[in-house]
Parts: C-alpha cells; structure tokens; sequence
C-alpha cells in the first residue's frame, strides 16, 4: 500500500494565533507574581532543586522505561519521549494559580527549567532513544519549532516579570497590575485550552479515540506514576506544602507543544498519524490527573486556599497575592487566614 503523506505544516494564522494566547497566558501568570516572593524563591534551594530533579531526571526515566515495557514503536515511543523530556509546560503555571499552590515557584521553576531544556531536552532525548531504539532516529530531529516555543516562553516569562518589577514601585497599583495579569492568564488559558481542542478534532491527525488499550495505558503512565512519586520525594523533603503541589504539578505538566511541532516535522503518513495522537492525548491526561490532584490538595489544607471556601471563589481568587499585600500592610498571615498584629 502506497504511503499516505500527509502535510507537515499548520496554516500560519493557526499556529499565530495559538503563540498569541500561549504568550499572554505566560505573560500573565508571570505578571501575577510579587517581586519579593520571586526573590525569596530563587533563594529556595531545595524546592528548586527537587523540582528539576524530578522534571529532568525522573519523568525522562519513566517515559524511556514505559516505551520499554509497553514495547511502543519508534513512532509513539519517540514522541513520548519526547513529552516526557519537555518540562516547562505554561499551564503548570495556570493549575498553580487558579488552585493557589506556590505561583512564585512555579514561574520560577518554568523560567530555569526553560532555560534549561535547550539543553537537557536533547540530551535526554539522545540517551533514552538511542536506548530504547536500534536505529539512530535522533538525527531526523528539527528543532527550530522547539526552541522557538523555548524562546517565546522565556520573552513572555521576562515581560511579565519586569512589568510586576516596575509596577511594584506605584504602590497601591502594584496590586492591581497583579490582578488585571492573573484575569489576563486565567482567560487566555482557557481560550488556548478551548482552541486546541477545536483544531484537534477538526483534524483527523489528531484523532485519539480509536487506539489500543496498550496506547492509552503507555501514554497515561508517565503522568500518574509522576504525580505519586514527585508527592512522596517532595515530602520526603519536607517542603512547605503548598511547594509540594508546585512541584509535583511541575514534574508532570509537560509542553506538548513542542512534541506536536517536532512530531508534525519527523513523521508522514501513518506514523504522523500515530505520533500526533501522543501530545494530544497526553494533555489530556495530564489536565484531567493534575486537575484532580490539585483539588484534593486543595481540600485536605497543602494550598493557600481556605478549604472550606466555595470553589468558584477559590479559583477566581489569587491568594498569594492577596497574601503579599497582607505582608506588606504588616499583617502576619497563614494559608488563606489573617492574623492581625
């Protein structure tokens, strides 16, 4: 049977538009965090350093052994490989701030694990493929759609930051510029979460609902067994709790973006039809797992959220901000509680 090519390419407004609502949701995620907890964090050792061991040392490690286990082709295993060698996913940041984990930390950890993935992005990919491969596949990569995701994450990381940097001098209007960002990251995350689904389905690339039971388990498997074991190491280091949720979310949100865009630039025909459906599925994997975590963390008191608010009002709340202007006012302040000294 002859092969089926199938185009390797999005229309340009397509893929514009999807860069304009990932910017904004960077943006304003970054936006939303104060100066001072930012500074605080990039002094916080031991989270940042569990964080990146989890997101460059573990989730690789499972996504190589589950393409072993499973025994997936080259196809699906090199584009899970690929999800799982790809921390810095923008959404971790959204998750973190609409379910009040640590935002500071989060942003934090997605602006050095960005940085870091030009680097240990390929490095993982040519460890773990030339593993779990005998052809040496790694040479078929193009990685400009990769590092032009890394680059805009990072411009969008950097803008939100100097814009909280610079309105923190105002005062009283500090505060506000903060909560206009977290409205902006809030709003452009769900309209990135409802585009892609939109263009998913209208593709019959992407089409993820008709696979084996082997692909669903496979694909699944690097997220769950993260989000239990990233808990588990983070407590094991005692971070504070809200940390722990932080960094469990980090380890296992993943920029399948970039796997779409390098899958979409190795693969034709059958193969392109097997690899695409891997980022797609893992999404949403990965929003509904992550998802539920960070419920129940927020019900059983790890996030700075009352557990006993409504829901509604806790994810359209911003409590680490409200937190910091309680600091600044010189108001000693617990998890979503107020202590007046």
């Amino acid at each position: 049977m002859a092969e089926v090519v199938i185009a390797t390419s999005n229309p340009w407004y397509l893929e514009l538009v999807s860069m304009v609502f990932l910017f904004f949701l960077v943006f304003g995620m970054s936006g939303t965090v104060d100066p001072v907890s930012l500074k605080g964090q990039l002094r916080n050792y031991k989270a940042i350093g569990c964080g990146l061991l989890l997101q460059f040392i573990l989730l690789p490690f499972i996504g190589f052994l589950c393409v072993r286990t499973f025994l997936l082709p080259a196809p699906l295993g090199l584009t899970l490989l690929i999800v799982t060698s790809s921390p810095g996913g923008s959404y971790s940041n959204w998750w973190c701030s609409i379910f009040n984990a640590s935002l500071s930390l989060s942003v934090t950890m997605t602006a050095i694990s960005t940085v870091l993935s030009t680097v240990f992005l390929p490095l993982n990919l040519l460890i773990y493929a030339n593993l779990a491969f005998s052809d040496n596949i790694i040479s078929e990569l193009k990685w400009g759609a990769m590092f032009l995701s890394l680059a805009l994450v990072c411009l969008a990381i950097g803008l939100g930051l100097y814009g909280s940097y610079r309105s923190k001098k105002n005062g009283a209007n500090s505060y506000r510029y903060q909560r206009i960002c977290n409205k902006l990251g809030n709003a452009s995350g769900i309209c990135l979460v409802i585009f892609s689904f939109v263009i998913s389905s209208l593709d019959p690339k992407g089409q993820i609902w008709n696979r084996s039971a082997t692909f669903y388990l496979s694909i699944a498997s690097p997220c769950l067994i993260g989000v239990i074991i990233s808990t588990i190491i983070s407590s094991s280091f005692k971070l504070p709790k809200p940390e722990r949720v932080t960094v469990s979310v980090e380890c296992c949100y993943q920029n399948v973006g970039i796997a779409q865009s390098i899958a979409i630039s190795m693969f034709t025909g059958p193969d392109l039809a097997d690899a695409i459906g891997v980022p797609l599925y893992y999404g949403f994997v990965e929003a509904f797992v992550l998802g539920i975590y960070c419920v129940i963390c927020w019900k059983v008191g790890w996030t700075k959220a009352p557990r006993d608010e409504k829901f509604c009002v806790v994810v359209g709340t911003n409590y680490e901000s409200e937190l910091a202007e309680m600091r600044d006012e010189g108001q000693e302040v617990i998890y979503g509680m107020e202590v007046r000294g």
